[in-house]
């Protein structure tokens, strides 16, 4: 199996599928209301939603890096405050982070394992690290949805 392959998976079973943590994204967010997503536990806290949000617009920021595009990340690091709390703004934040997940499924359809070795211009790492770390950094969110899941 390529490496390609084995990233992809690992990329999908954190996603969805049966990862070695036990726990993914669209499970823990399953039957997560609007209401529970845009509570704010803690005025130092970001939000379920703002997270989901968050991991969206990083998704969205490595593949297009991934794609050969030059991308700066904004100042909010992408944590913005949530303006439409109502349950079909949260149910397109969960279909746009749906379609984020299929997006990179595509294109690992077609990424080569040679591209692993090739540089992001502007901050000196490689496609691979920048694979792994968007994989990292959505373990690392997954885990702080879980606790504020738990404190509702």
């Amino acid at each position: 199996m390529s490496e390609n392959k084995r990233i992809s998976n690992l990329y999908q079973s954190i996603y969805n599928g049966n990862p070695w943590l036990e726990v993914t994204l669209a499970d823990t967010l399953q039957n997560v209301s609007a209401e529970q997503a845009y509570k704010k536990i803690d005025p130092k806290l970001n939000t379920i939603w703002e997270i989901v949000n968050h991991l969206i617009q990083w998704r969205r920021n490595i593949l297009q890096r991934m794609q050969g595009e030059t991308i700066i990340t904004p100042d909010h690091n992408y944590f913005v405050p949530v303006l439409d709390p109502s349950e079909a703004a949260w149910e397109q934040s969960l279909q746009t982070l749906a379609k984020s997940q299929e997006a990179w499924n595509t294109f690992f359809e077609d990424f080569d394992d040679a591209d692993l070795a090739k540089i992001y211009v502007n901050n000196g790492h490689t496609y691979y690290e920048h694979i792994h770390g968007i994989i990292q950094h959505d373990v690392y969110h997954l885990g702080q949805i879980v606790i504020l899941k738990k404190l509702l």
